[in-house]
């Protein structure tokens, strides 16, 4: 090759670089504001409805309507995938036909899967929900308030029917997205969904000012319930809606009807749409056997919507650790996939590990610790009061013991699609819903609700020993007694922080309390801040390669750090 050759491909490959580097920084920002907007929605819901009948039966009523939502209309959701894979090599002048003919198509279906949920919302909610709906005999037997289960029977019901065409608009989102991205225009998918939470808040806001100082009674419940449900429908339409200028000046398909089914690109469409919308369906399967087994607990309504406000206060710190761990592993693994380079892979594999430990152990010692002050902190305003707060919490401590193998669990799933098996973490996803209904059953008459998710941690710990298990047999030994030490290391330093970050929470409450907002915030602080200082300084100690490695890379990360 001259050196004018070698020139051009490597400014070709800088070139190549700096676009994905552009992408993801696209990605990544509108991701992290989109989710900042759905922290001010769930804010706004839970000051408005507590975890009162409302908020429960949205919890439910939600659950086949926000399934739909987040498989078809979600980035890298099957219609989304689907598509991009197919349209991302086509010229531009032959993608609109196409995507109008899947678009007659598609919706064409939903339509009537939308009837279909109007019309069998009651039986649909008796699946997904089946607790709503037993006698007063069995209620009483229970000690549950069926007066209040029947409040929040009929909300559910009421809030399905507004929300069953979010199956047609989940669909034409995901449609969006695909095409979109397939024109290499990624800003607009990814901060769209801002729309959506923007919605609801506004919704939520217009609800204030009608229903006067009192709130939500028993008498508006009702009337707050459509509220809800109305604004998420109109948050899933202003979404769509959002894109279609862009497509239509893009040539990328109008709404014009197309019957042209028989493209060969429309049936490959179709072809990858099947298995991707079938895998990506079974992590909602176990959300729907969560809200099944959560429908039968005493204060049902209560228990759904504190799982629900626990969950996203998971999943923001979880969202952004597994960035900084997964993304830059990920090439990682598929270069090394090869046999000759298994040493390394496994190397690589311990790694991301440890990573995962530095990150998530201590994290989630002060998820347990602090998981109160927390809660408070987010959500304790308007009917969200202190009792809302305790139960949030108390399902939110259970959630952090499940820290690490839920990070820990996603990278060995990566690991399998790396050596190109994507049916290994398939089979073991389809088992695991069995094992998740076993635990359920067993773990939700003791322990309620944090039950619910103890039983999710569980089926977590299963995958990731089932997995490790098969990749020490499959790469020929992957030295897991090395493992040990520095995972129990970690574990302790995380257990002595978490026990630190208590002690300083109730040593403060004790001294001064927590009148407001001001001190509840600085209590908290402090107790982690010292907490995680006092981590650091004990892993430091372990002298464990990767938590050293971690910490220059935090280091890198803050430039006063950085060394001249």
């Amino acid at each position: 090759m001259t050196e004018s050759s070698k020139s051009e491909s490597q400014e070709s490959s800088g070139t190549v670089k700096r676009s994905l580097a552009s992408i993801a920084t696209i990605v990544a920002v509108a991701t992290l504001i989109s989710k900042l907007a759905g922290l001010f929605r769930q804010q706004a819901i839970a000051a408005t409805f507590g975890i009162g009948p409302v908020a429960g039966a949205y919890s439910f009523s939600y659950v086949i309507p926000g399934f739909l939502l987040i498989l078809l209309g979600g980035i890298n959701g099957p219609f989304h995938s689907a598509i991009v894979s197919v349209l991302a090599k086509k010229d531009r002048k032959e993608v609109g036909p196409i995507i109008e003919s899947v678009t007659t198509l598609v919706v064409a279906l939903l339509i009537l899967v939308s009837l279909g949920l109007f019309f069998f919302a009651d039986p649909f909610l008796h699946i997904t929900a089946p607790g709503l709906f037993i006698s007063p005999e069995a209620a009483a037997e229970k000690g549950i308030d069926y007066a209040n289960l029947l409040q929040t029977q009929k909300i559910a019901v009421a809030q399905f029917k507004i929300m069953a065409p979010m199956a047609i608009f989940a669909g034409l989102i995901g449609i969006g997205f695909g095409s979109l991205n397939a024109a290499d225009m990624y800003w607009l998918p990814s901060v769209s969904p801002i729309l959506s939470s923007l919605a609801v808040i506004v919704g939520l806001a217009l609800l204030a000012m009608n229903i006067g100082p009192d709130g939500i009674t028993a008498d508006n419940a009702m009337l707050g319930g459509q509220v809800l449900a109305i604004a998420t429908v109109g948050g899933a339409v202003l979404q769509w809606l959002i894109q279609l200028p862009v497509q239509w000046k893009s040539g990328l398909g109008t709404l014009r009807p197309r019957f042209d089914f028989n493209r060969p690109e429309v049936r490959a469409v179709l072809k990858v749409l099947g298995p991707a919308t079938f895998s990506s369906g079974m992590l909602q399967i176990n959300v729907w056997v969560d809200i099944y087994f959560a429908s039968y607990i005493p204060n049902a309504e209560a228990a759904a919507s504190a799982m629900n406000y626990a969950n996203l206060l998971v999943l923001a710190p979880l969202g952004i650790l597994s960035n900084m761990i997964l993304v830059p592993f990920l090439p990682i693994f598929s270069r090394l996939s090869s046999p000759e380079n298994w040493g390394e892979l496994k190397a690589r594999i311990k790694q991301s590990m440890m990573m995962t430990g530095v990150a998530m152990l201590p994290l989630g010692a002060l998820i347990i610790a602090l998981s109160l002050p927390f809660v408070r902190i987010i959500y304790e305003r308007g009917s969200f009061d202190p009792v809302a707060s305790k139960i949030t919490a108390e399902i939110l401590l259970a959630y952090g013991i499940g820290m690490f193998v839920y990070l820990g669990r996603d990278i060995l799933v990566r690991v399998f699609y790396a050596l190109g098996d994507g049916d290994t973490p398939f089979k073991i996803s389809i088992v695991n819903i069995g094992f998740n209904a076993l635990f359920d059953y067993l773990l939700v008459n003791a322990y309620g609700a944090p039950g619910l998710v103890l039983a999710t941690v569980g089926v977590n710990i299963v995958s990731m020993v089932v997995m490790l298990w098969i990749l020490n047999r499959r790469l020929k030994g992957m030295h897991l007694k090395t493992w040990i030490k520095p995972l129990f290391g970690l574990t302790v330093a995380s257990a002595i922080a978490g026990g630190i970050a208590w002690g300083i929470w109730t040593g403060t409450e004790a001294l001064w309390g927590s009148p407001n907002f001001v001190l509840l915030v600085v209590n908290s602080g402090l107790a982690a801040l010292v907490a995680l200082g006092i981590y650091a300084a004990i892993a430091f100690q372990l002298k464990i390669p990767e938590v050293l490695a971690f910490a220059s890379k935090i280091t890198n990360k803050i430039p006063f750090l950085r060394k001249g």
